[in-house]
Protein backbone atom coordinates (compact mmCIF):
# COMPACT_ATOMS: atom_id res chain seq x y z
CA UNK A 1 0.00 0.00 0.00
CA UNK A 2 1.05 3.77 -1.32
CA UNK A 3 1.55 6.60 1.28
CA UNK A 4 -1.56 8.05 -0.33
CA UNK A 5 -3.28 4.79 -0.18
CA UNK A 6 -2.69 4.37 3.27
CA UNK A 7 -3.48 7.81 4.41
CA UNK A 8 -6.74 7.64 2.76
CA UNK A 9 -7.29 4.25 4.62
CA UNK A 10 -6.25 5.76 8.03
CA UNK A 11 -8.71 8.64 7.68
CA UNK A 12 -11.44 6.57 6.40
CA UNK A 13 -11.26 3.58 9.33
CA UNK A 14 -11.23 6.63 11.70
CA UNK A 15 -14.17 8.68 10.47
CA UNK A 16 -16.17 5.18 10.62
CA UNK A 17 -15.04 4.68 14.33
CA UNK A 18 -15.62 8.16 15.19
CA UNK A 19 -19.16 8.31 14.14
CA UNK A 20 -20.11 5.21 15.73
CA UNK A 21 -18.36 5.86 18.68
CA UNK A 22 -15.87 2.97 18.86
CA UNK A 23 -12.52 4.04 19.80
CA UNK A 24 -9.65 3.09 17.43
CA UNK A 25 -5.96 3.73 17.31
CA UNK A 26 -5.80 4.80 13.84
CA UNK A 27 -8.57 7.38 14.92
CA UNK A 28 -6.81 8.61 17.92
CA UNK A 29 -4.04 8.62 16.20
CA UNK A 30 -4.40 10.25 12.67
CA UNK A 31 -8.31 10.67 12.15
CA UNK A 32 -8.54 13.55 14.71
CA UNK A 33 -5.98 15.50 13.06
CA UNK A 34 -7.21 15.09 9.71
CA UNK A 35 -10.63 15.76 10.12
CA UNK A 36 -13.39 17.77 11.92
CA UNK A 37 -14.76 15.22 14.00
CA UNK A 38 -18.66 15.64 14.67
CA UNK A 39 -19.91 17.16 17.61
CA UNK A 40 -23.11 15.17 17.69
CA UNK A 41 -25.38 12.21 16.62
CA UNK A 42 -24.73 11.73 12.81
CA UNK A 43 -28.16 13.93 10.79
CA UNK A 44 -30.09 11.53 8.79
CA UNK A 45 -31.71 13.12 5.48
CA UNK A 46 -34.19 11.34 3.19
CA UNK A 47 -34.79 12.87 -0.46
CA UNK A 48 -37.62 10.78 -1.48
CA UNK A 49 -38.88 11.90 -4.82
CA UNK A 50 -42.45 11.08 -6.31
CA UNK A 51 -41.73 9.01 -9.37
CA UNK A 52 -37.79 9.51 -9.97
CA UNK A 53 -37.06 7.25 -13.01
CA UNK A 54 -33.85 5.24 -13.00
CA UNK A 55 -33.20 6.53 -16.35
CA UNK A 56 -34.16 9.99 -15.80
CA UNK A 57 -30.57 10.60 -13.45
CA UNK A 58 -27.37 11.66 -14.67
CA UNK A 59 -25.20 9.48 -12.71
CA UNK A 60 -27.67 6.21 -13.57
CA UNK A 61 -27.17 6.74 -17.52
CA UNK A 62 -29.50 9.83 -18.40
CA UNK A 63 -27.69 11.66 -21.01
CA UNK A 64 -30.81 14.65 -21.93
CA UNK A 65 -31.75 15.76 -18.38
CA UNK A 66 -28.46 17.47 -16.83
CA UNK A 67 -28.49 16.30 -12.75
CA UNK A 68 -25.25 18.03 -11.47
CA UNK A 69 -26.11 17.50 -8.05
CA UNK A 70 -27.59 14.17 -7.41
CA UNK A 71 -24.74 13.17 -9.54
CA UNK A 72 -22.04 14.88 -7.17
CA UNK A 73 -24.21 13.41 -4.50
CA UNK A 74 -23.32 9.64 -5.74
CA UNK A 75 -19.59 10.76 -6.49
CA UNK A 76 -19.35 11.52 -2.50
CA UNK A 77 -21.20 8.49 -1.50
CA UNK A 78 -22.62 5.36 -3.36
CA UNK A 79 -24.60 4.34 -6.14
CA UNK A 80 -26.75 1.70 -5.29
CA UNK A 81 -27.98 -0.04 -8.54
CA UNK A 82 -30.07 -2.78 -7.09
CA UNK A 83 -32.40 -0.87 -5.04
CA UNK A 84 -36.33 -1.39 -5.03
CA UNK A 85 -39.54 0.28 -3.58
CA UNK A 86 -41.40 -3.39 -1.96
CA UNK A 87 -44.58 -1.37 -1.84
CA UNK A 88 -46.17 0.53 -5.01
CA UNK A 89 -47.40 3.30 -5.43
CA UNK A 90 -47.06 7.01 -4.13
CA UNK A 91 -49.21 6.01 -0.89
CA UNK A 92 -47.79 2.38 0.66
CA UNK A 93 -44.66 3.33 -0.81
CA UNK A 94 -44.63 5.86 1.91
CA UNK A 95 -45.91 3.94 4.30
CA UNK A 96 -43.78 0.94 4.44
CA UNK A 97 -40.35 3.14 4.09
CA UNK A 98 -42.12 4.96 7.05
CA UNK A 99 -42.97 2.03 9.30
CA UNK A 100 -39.77 0.05 8.05
CA UNK A 101 -41.82 -2.74 7.25
CA UNK A 102 -43.81 -4.26 4.54
CA UNK A 103 -47.22 -2.90 3.91
CA UNK A 104 -48.90 -6.00 3.80
CA UNK A 105 -48.10 -7.04 7.72
CA UNK A 106 -50.62 -4.32 8.69
CA UNK A 107 -53.16 -5.11 5.59
CA UNK A 108 -52.35 -2.45 3.13
CA UNK A 109 -51.46 -4.77 -0.17
CA UNK A 110 -52.16 -1.67 -2.59
CA UNK A 111 -52.95 2.27 -2.97
CA UNK A 112 -55.55 1.97 0.08
CA UNK A 113 -54.98 5.56 0.66
CA UNK A 114 -56.44 6.89 4.22
CA UNK A 115 -55.39 3.42 5.95
CA UNK A 116 -54.13 3.62 9.13
CA UNK A 117 -50.82 2.86 10.22
CA UNK A 118 -49.78 1.13 13.23
CA UNK A 119 -50.29 2.62 16.37
CA UNK A 120 -48.34 0.09 18.74
CA UNK A 121 -45.34 1.08 16.47
CA UNK A 122 -43.13 4.18 15.98
CA UNK A 123 -42.73 5.71 12.74
CA UNK A 124 -38.97 6.57 11.93
CA UNK A 125 -39.71 9.87 12.98
CA UNK A 126 -41.16 8.92 15.94
CA UNK A 127 -37.88 6.86 16.84
CA UNK A 128 -35.61 9.49 15.63
CA UNK A 129 -37.30 12.08 17.67
CA UNK A 130 -37.48 9.65 21.15
CA UNK A 131 -33.60 9.28 20.23
CA UNK A 132 -32.96 13.35 20.45
CA UNK A 133 -33.38 13.94 17.09
CA UNK A 134 -35.23 16.88 15.76
CA UNK A 135 -37.57 15.59 13.34
CA UNK A 136 -38.92 17.83 10.12
CA UNK A 137 -41.23 16.92 7.33
CA UNK A 138 -41.41 19.03 3.87
CA UNK A 139 -43.72 18.28 0.87
CA UNK A 140 -46.07 15.50 0.71
CA UNK A 141 -47.09 13.08 3.35
CA UNK A 142 -49.90 10.39 2.02
CA UNK A 143 -49.34 8.43 4.78
CA UNK A 144 -52.15 6.92 7.53
CA UNK A 145 -55.48 7.88 8.05
CA UNK A 146 -57.18 10.98 8.43
CA UNK A 147 -56.72 11.64 11.90
CA UNK A 148 -52.55 10.40 11.55
CA UNK A 149 -50.70 14.15 10.36
CA UNK A 150 -47.20 13.96 10.35
CA UNK A 151 -47.52 16.23 12.94
CA UNK A 152 -49.12 13.50 15.08
CA UNK A 153 -46.72 10.83 14.24
CA UNK A 154 -43.47 11.80 15.33
CA UNK A 155 -42.51 15.12 12.91
CA UNK A 156 -41.77 18.22 15.48
CA UNK A 157 -41.57 20.61 12.75
CA UNK A 158 -43.63 20.10 9.24
CA UNK A 159 -43.43 22.77 6.59
CA UNK A 160 -46.83 24.17 5.62
CA UNK A 161 -48.69 23.45 2.61
CA UNK A 162 -48.22 26.90 0.14
CA UNK A 163 -50.91 27.81 -1.54
CA UNK A 164 -51.72 27.24 -4.82
CA UNK A 165 -52.58 29.38 -7.67
CA UNK A 166 -55.98 28.44 -9.52
CA UNK A 167 -55.95 24.84 -7.79
CA UNK A 168 -52.36 24.74 -9.50
CA UNK A 169 -50.09 21.77 -8.34
CA UNK A 170 -46.78 23.47 -8.90
CA UNK A 171 -47.47 27.33 -9.38
CA UNK A 172 -48.29 29.03 -5.69
CA UNK A 173 -48.65 32.52 -4.50
CA UNK A 174 -45.69 33.43 -2.16
CA UNK A 175 -46.85 35.42 1.17
CA UNK A 176 -45.93 38.30 -0.60
CA UNK A 177 -48.82 37.61 -3.40
CA UNK A 178 -46.32 37.14 -6.30
CA UNK A 179 -46.28 33.81 -7.76
CA UNK A 180 -43.76 30.98 -6.89
CA UNK A 181 -42.48 27.66 -8.33
CA UNK A 182 -43.59 24.92 -5.12
CA UNK A 183 -40.48 22.94 -5.44
CA UNK A 184 -37.87 25.59 -5.45
CA UNK A 185 -39.74 26.69 -1.97
CA UNK A 186 -39.88 23.23 -1.23
CA UNK A 187 -35.81 23.52 -1.46
CA UNK A 188 -36.16 26.63 0.38
CA UNK A 189 -37.82 25.32 3.27
CA UNK A 190 -34.97 22.36 3.39
CA UNK A 191 -32.44 24.88 3.89
CA UNK A 192 -34.06 26.96 6.46
CA UNK A 193 -34.63 23.38 8.16
CA UNK A 194 -30.71 22.62 8.49
CA UNK A 195 -29.77 27.02 9.78
CA UNK A 196 -32.06 26.15 12.09
CA UNK A 197 -30.78 23.19 13.81
CA UNK A 198 -27.61 23.44 12.24
CA UNK A 199 -26.22 22.62 16.06
CA UNK A 200 -28.14 19.61 16.82
CA UNK A 201 -29.08 16.83 15.52
CA UNK A 202 -31.45 16.62 13.00
CA UNK A 203 -33.56 13.81 10.49
CA UNK A 204 -35.23 15.49 7.76
CA UNK A 205 -37.98 13.95 5.44
CA UNK A 206 -38.03 15.84 1.92
CA UNK A 207 -40.71 14.21 -0.22
CA UNK A 208 -41.79 17.49 -2.73
CA UNK A 209 -44.66 16.75 -4.98
CA UNK A 210 -42.03 17.06 -7.64
CA UNK A 211 -41.87 15.09 -10.22
CA UNK A 212 -45.36 14.12 -9.94
CA UNK A 213 -47.71 15.26 -12.64
CA UNK A 214 -48.70 17.44 -14.06
CA UNK A 215 -45.24 18.40 -15.66
CA UNK A 216 -46.86 20.57 -18.39
CA UNK A 217 -46.83 23.49 -15.57
CA UNK A 218 -42.65 23.24 -15.51
CA UNK A 219 -41.65 26.66 -16.65
CA UNK A 220 -39.64 27.03 -20.20
CA UNK A 221 -36.75 28.58 -17.67
CA UNK A 222 -36.64 24.77 -16.36
CA UNK A 223 -37.34 22.86 -19.79
CA UNK A 224 -34.84 25.10 -21.75
CA UNK A 225 -31.75 23.76 -19.45
CA UNK A 226 -32.00 20.47 -21.14
CA UNK A 227 -31.94 18.50 -24.25
CA UNK A 228 -34.88 16.29 -23.55
CA UNK A 229 -37.56 16.23 -26.69
CA UNK A 230 -41.29 15.87 -27.01
CA UNK A 231 -43.56 15.12 -23.99
CA UNK A 232 -40.36 14.22 -21.78
CA UNK A 233 -38.98 18.00 -21.84
CA UNK A 234 -41.64 19.39 -19.50
CA UNK A 235 -40.52 16.07 -17.30
CA UNK A 236 -37.32 16.95 -17.57
CA UNK A 237 -37.17 20.83 -16.75
CA UNK A 238 -38.88 19.24 -13.53
CA UNK A 239 -36.22 16.77 -13.05
CA UNK A 240 -33.92 20.12 -13.07
CA UNK A 241 -35.70 22.09 -10.54
CA UNK A 242 -35.46 18.92 -8.25
CA UNK A 243 -32.01 18.63 -8.81
CA UNK A 244 -31.53 22.50 -8.03
CA UNK A 245 -32.98 21.53 -4.51
CA UNK A 246 -30.73 18.76 -3.82
CA UNK A 247 -28.06 21.36 -4.80
CA UNK A 248 -28.99 24.15 -2.12
CA UNK A 249 -28.51 20.87 0.47
CA UNK A 250 -25.32 19.58 -0.33
CA UNK A 251 -24.33 23.84 0.13
CA UNK A 252 -26.11 24.68 3.34
CA UNK A 253 -24.14 21.62 4.59
CA UNK A 254 -21.03 22.27 3.41
CA UNK A 255 -21.56 26.04 4.78
CA UNK A 256 -21.88 24.61 7.94
CA UNK A 257 -19.49 21.95 7.91
CA UNK A 258 -22.32 18.94 8.21
CA UNK A 259 -20.84 17.31 5.45
CA UNK A 260 -19.32 14.46 7.24
CA UNK A 261 -21.54 14.62 9.78
CA UNK A 262 -24.73 13.92 7.66
CA UNK A 263 -26.00 10.60 6.34
CA UNK A 264 -28.22 11.47 3.01
CA UNK A 265 -30.70 9.13 1.05
CA UNK A 266 -31.61 9.90 -1.81
CA UNK A 267 -34.14 7.81 -4.05
CA UNK A 268 -37.87 7.63 -5.66
CA UNK A 269 -40.89 6.68 -3.89
CA UNK A 270 -41.86 4.06 -7.68
CA UNK A 271 -40.71 3.95 -10.75
CA UNK A 272 -41.36 6.85 -13.85
CA UNK A 273 -44.15 8.18 -14.99
CA UNK A 274 -44.78 7.21 -18.61
CA UNK A 275 -47.15 8.87 -20.20
CA UNK A 276 -44.84 12.16 -19.11
CA UNK A 277 -41.81 10.71 -20.66
CA UNK A 278 -40.09 9.66 -18.03
CA UNK A 279 -37.56 6.38 -17.97
CA UNK A 280 -36.63 3.33 -16.37
CA UNK A 281 -33.50 2.84 -18.91
CA UNK A 282 -32.42 0.26 -19.34
CA UNK A 283 -35.22 -1.49 -17.61
CA UNK A 284 -38.69 -1.26 -18.87
CA UNK A 285 -41.94 0.20 -17.46
CA UNK A 286 -43.21 2.49 -14.69
CA UNK A 287 -46.55 3.76 -13.71
CA UNK A 288 -49.74 3.48 -15.72
CA UNK A 289 -49.11 0.31 -18.21
CA UNK A 290 -46.18 -0.37 -17.02
CA UNK A 291 -46.62 -1.71 -13.41
CA UNK A 292 -45.87 -5.44 -14.16
CA UNK A 293 -42.42 -4.88 -15.56
CA UNK A 294 -38.83 -4.18 -13.07
CA UNK A 295 -39.14 -0.59 -13.81
CA UNK A 296 -42.29 0.00 -11.72
CA UNK A 297 -40.30 -0.90 -8.50
CA UNK A 298 -36.90 -0.62 -9.34
CA UNK A 299 -35.59 3.05 -8.63
CA UNK A 300 -32.27 5.04 -8.55
CA UNK A 301 -30.75 5.14 -5.31
CA UNK A 302 -27.69 6.94 -3.58
CA UNK A 303 -26.29 7.09 -0.26
CA UNK A 304 -23.86 9.68 0.93
CA UNK A 305 -22.13 9.59 4.26
CA UNK A 306 -18.50 11.31 3.41
CA UNK A 307 -15.81 9.94 5.79
CA UNK A 308 -17.83 6.78 6.80
CA UNK A 309 -18.62 5.22 3.49
CA UNK A 310 -16.60 5.13 0.60
CA UNK A 311 -17.02 7.75 -2.30
CA UNK A 312 -17.87 7.51 -5.77
CA UNK A 313 -18.30 3.45 -5.81
CA UNK A 314 -21.05 1.62 -7.08
CA UNK A 315 -23.35 -1.09 -4.53
CA UNK A 316 -25.27 -4.22 -6.88
CA UNK A 317 -26.34 -6.00 -4.20
CA UNK A 318 -30.08 -6.25 -3.47
CA UNK A 319 -31.54 -3.37 -1.21
CA UNK A 320 -35.13 -1.43 -0.62
CA UNK A 321 -36.69 1.45 1.27
CA UNK A 322 -37.53 -0.88 4.61
CA UNK A 323 -33.33 -0.71 5.33
CA UNK A 324 -33.75 3.32 5.67
CA UNK A 325 -35.47 2.76 8.95
CA UNK A 326 -32.77 0.03 10.07
CA UNK A 327 -29.74 2.33 9.33
CA UNK A 328 -31.31 5.43 10.54
CA UNK A 329 -31.38 3.22 13.79
CA UNK A 330 -27.65 2.41 13.58
CA UNK A 331 -26.57 5.95 13.13
CA UNK A 332 -28.56 7.03 15.95
CA UNK A 333 -27.32 3.99 18.19
CA UNK A 334 -30.29 2.89 19.18
CA UNK A 335 -31.81 -0.79 19.10
CA UNK A 336 -34.13 -1.65 15.88
CA UNK A 337 -37.57 -1.62 16.97
CA UNK A 338 -39.63 -5.29 16.88
CA UNK A 339 -41.23 -5.81 13.75
CA UNK A 340 -39.39 -3.84 11.21
CA UNK A 341 -38.38 -5.94 7.59
CA UNK A 342 -35.45 -3.63 7.22
CA UNK A 343 -31.48 -4.16 7.56
CA UNK A 344 -28.66 -1.42 8.54
CA UNK A 345 -26.93 -1.28 5.13
CA UNK A 346 -24.16 0.82 5.85
CA UNK A 347 -21.88 -2.45 6.39
CA UNK A 348 -22.43 -3.68 2.78
CA UNK A 349 -21.63 -0.08 1.93
CA UNK A 350 -18.63 0.20 4.12
CA UNK A 351 -17.13 -3.35 2.52
CA UNK A 352 -17.16 -4.93 6.08
CA UNK A 353 -20.13 -7.51 4.65
CA UNK A 354 -20.33 -8.80 1.15
CA UNK A 355 -23.48 -9.50 -0.59
CA UNK A 356 -26.82 -8.73 -0.58
CA UNK A 357 -28.56 -6.67 1.88
CA UNK A 358 -31.57 -9.00 1.24
CA UNK A 359 -31.55 -12.37 -0.06
CA UNK A 360 -34.70 -12.09 -1.52
CA UNK A 361 -37.64 -9.35 -1.95
CA UNK A 362 -41.00 -9.71 -2.63
CA UNK A 363 -44.12 -7.73 -3.94
CA UNK A 364 -47.73 -8.99 -3.85
CA UNK A 365 -50.42 -5.69 -4.53
CA UNK A 366 -53.59 -7.66 -5.09
CA UNK A 367 -56.03 -5.02 -3.29
CA UNK A 368 -59.44 -5.41 -4.45
CA UNK A 369 -60.71 -2.25 -4.48
CA UNK A 370 -57.15 -1.52 -6.62
CA UNK A 371 -57.22 -1.09 -10.59
CA UNK A 372 -55.84 -4.49 -11.30
CA UNK A 373 -53.51 -3.14 -13.54
CA UNK A 374 -51.60 -2.42 -10.39
CA UNK A 375 -51.92 -5.93 -8.54
CA UNK A 376 -48.58 -7.44 -8.94
CA UNK A 377 -46.93 -10.53 -7.31
CA UNK A 378 -43.26 -11.17 -7.55
CA UNK A 379 -40.09 -12.28 -6.10
CA UNK A 380 -36.10 -10.85 -6.59
CA UNK A 381 -33.00 -13.29 -5.69
CA UNK A 382 -29.86 -12.89 -7.00
CA UNK A 383 -30.05 -12.13 -10.99
CA UNK A 384 -33.71 -13.36 -11.09
CA UNK A 385 -37.15 -11.98 -11.34
CA UNK A 386 -40.15 -14.53 -11.09
CA UNK A 387 -43.64 -12.43 -11.61
CA UNK A 388 -46.89 -14.15 -11.69
CA UNK A 389 -49.05 -13.68 -14.76
CA UNK A 390 -52.17 -11.84 -13.97
CA UNK A 391 -53.90 -13.35 -16.96
CA UNK A 392 -53.37 -17.27 -16.56
CA UNK A 393 -51.35 -17.40 -12.91
CA UNK A 394 -48.31 -18.73 -14.54
CA UNK A 395 -45.00 -17.84 -13.52
CA UNK A 396 -42.72 -15.91 -15.88
CA UNK A 397 -38.83 -15.71 -15.02
CA UNK A 398 -36.45 -13.67 -16.37
CA UNK A 399 -32.59 -12.92 -16.09
CA UNK A 400 -32.05 -9.83 -15.07
CA UNK A 401 -28.65 -9.11 -16.02
CA UNK A 402 -28.86 -10.61 -18.67
CA UNK A 403 -31.98 -9.48 -19.95
CA UNK A 404 -33.10 -6.06 -18.20
CA UNK A 405 -35.88 -5.57 -20.38
CA UNK A 406 -37.19 -8.65 -19.62
CA UNK A 407 -37.77 -9.73 -23.24
CA UNK A 408 -37.01 -13.60 -23.35
CA UNK A 409 -39.17 -15.87 -20.31
CA UNK A 410 -36.68 -18.26 -18.90
CA UNK A 411 -39.43 -20.37 -16.67
CA UNK A 412 -39.58 -23.23 -18.88
CA UNK A 413 -35.78 -23.73 -18.79
CA UNK A 414 -35.69 -23.43 -15.12
CA UNK A 415 -38.11 -25.03 -13.63
CA UNK A 416 -35.96 -25.78 -10.16
CA UNK A 417 -35.38 -21.93 -10.02
CA UNK A 418 -39.21 -21.06 -10.24
CA UNK A 419 -40.17 -23.95 -7.62
CA UNK A 420 -37.95 -22.25 -5.22
CA UNK A 421 -38.98 -18.97 -5.79
CA UNK A 422 -42.35 -19.26 -5.53
CA UNK A 423 -41.88 -21.67 -3.17
CA UNK A 424 -40.26 -18.56 -0.70
CA UNK A 425 -42.72 -16.16 -1.83
CA UNK A 426 -45.84 -18.71 -0.59
CA UNK A 427 -43.70 -18.51 3.10
CA UNK A 428 -43.55 -14.86 3.04
CA UNK A 429 -47.24 -14.55 2.53
CA UNK A 430 -48.11 -17.20 5.43
CA UNK A 431 -46.47 -14.20 7.84
CA UNK A 432 -48.44 -11.64 6.04
CA UNK A 433 -52.24 -10.30 8.01
CA UNK A 434 -54.67 -10.91 5.62
CA UNK A 435 -56.12 -7.72 3.32
CA UNK A 436 -57.82 -4.69 4.22
CA UNK A 437 -59.84 -3.65 1.77
CA UNK A 438 -60.93 0.24 2.28
CA UNK A 439 -62.63 3.22 0.14
CA UNK A 440 -64.31 2.24 -3.54
CA UNK A 441 -63.26 0.30 -6.71
CA UNK A 442 -60.49 2.41 -8.31
CA UNK A 443 -58.89 3.92 -5.04
CA UNK A 444 -60.45 5.43 -1.57
CA UNK A 445 -61.33 8.90 -1.38
CA UNK A 446 -59.21 9.27 2.02
CA UNK A 447 -56.24 11.42 1.05
CA UNK A 448 -54.32 10.32 4.62
CA UNK A 449 -53.05 13.04 7.22
CA UNK A 450 -53.32 16.70 6.34
CA UNK A 451 -50.91 19.07 6.82
CA UNK A 452 -52.32 22.66 7.29
CA UNK A 453 -52.45 25.30 3.79
CA UNK A 454 -49.92 28.17 4.97
CA UNK A 455 -46.49 30.15 5.23
CA UNK A 456 -44.26 29.32 7.54
CA UNK A 457 -44.12 25.71 10.07
CA UNK A 458 -45.53 24.02 12.64
CA UNK A 459 -43.53 23.37 15.22
CA UNK A 460 -44.52 20.44 17.97
CA UNK A 461 -42.15 19.25 20.59
CA UNK A 462 -43.72 16.36 21.68
CA UNK A 463 -46.24 13.97 20.18
CA UNK A 464 -49.60 14.86 19.72
CA UNK A 465 -52.27 12.60 21.23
Amino acid sequence: MDMYSRRQFLKFTGAVSTVFGVVAATSCSIGAAARKVPSSKPNVVILFIDDLGYGDVGAFGCSDIPTPNMDKLARQGVKCTNSYITNPPCSPSRCSLMMGMYGQRFGKYGMARGMAIPDDKPTMAEFMRDAGYVTGMIGKWDIGSRGQSPMKRGFMEVARRIPAKDKKAFICIKEDGSEGWRTEMDGDNMVEFVERNKEKPFFLYFSPRAVHSPSKEAPERLRKRTTAKGRRRALAGAIVSVDDQVGKLLAVLKKHKLEENTLIYLTGDNGPNLVEGGSAAPYRGGKGKGTQQEGWVHTPAVVSFPGTIPQGTIYEGLMCTLDVYATAAAVAGKTLPAGCDGVNFLPQLQGKKHGDVHQRLYWLNNDPKDPEHRHLTAVRWKNWRLIKDKTDGSWKLFDLQKDPREEKDLAGDHADIVADMSKHHAAWAKTLVPVIPIGTKGGPKETGGKIPTGYGWLFTKKEQK
